[in-house]
């Protein structure tokens, strides 16, 4: 089975800029997790406006774990890109 790859090329005046998301991710450890944070507090926003608030307050606890989990890695990705 061949492997697909997703890229993102945009033009900006002359210039070429590529975006390979798997690349990315392997590049910042913690990104995968910041996204989720931002996914599921949107999730608890919407849950919070439909009255449900025991449902959005466990969302929302589980984005901070996930932010504070994205946070760490990017900080250990950092110092060892560093090289520090």
């Amino acid at each position: 089975m061949r492997k697909t790859r997703i890229v993102l090329r945009i033009r900006v005046y002359r210039e070429v800029y590529t975006f390979q998301p798997s690349k990315y991710f392997k590049e910042n450890w913690g990104s995968p997790f910041i996204t989720m944070f931002m996914l599921l507090l949107l999730l608890a926003a919407g849950y919070l406006s439909m009255g449900l608030e025991k449902v959005a307050n466990l969302l929302a606890e589980y984005a901070y774990y996930s932010l504070v989990i994205g946070v760490v890695l990017q900080l250990v990705c950092y110092m060892r890109c560093r090289g520090g």
